[in-house]
């Protein structure tokens, strides 16, 4: 599971043959949430609302990214970083 990109202690995850929708999985110390890429919306986990606001935020800016890297994870090819959120 590559990381993707980190920013204020959020670590971002695309899985190689992850189930649909196409999501990204965000870590922050002991909480995990998916985040729909298309939707930009939390599907399952938690996250404190201030990080989740954030991710959301780099989410709706990189989504076209997101969802690139999306399609190659199902390929499996090797995934690139986005820039994090400054």
């Amino acid at each position: 599971m590559p990381i993707i990109c980190m920013f204020r202690g959020i670590k971002i995850t695309i899985n190689y043959n992850d189930h649909m929708p196409p999501h990204f999985h965000a870590y922050y110390g002991e909480y995990e949430c998916g985040i729909d890429i298309d939707a930009i919306e939390k599907i399952n986990g938690e996250m404190p609302n201030k990080q989740l606001k954030m991710l959301l935020g780099w989410a709706a800016m990189h989504q076209d990214e997101l969802q690139e890297n999306w399609y190659l994870a199902r390929q499996k090819q090797e995934l690139f970083t986005i820039d994090p959120l400054r």
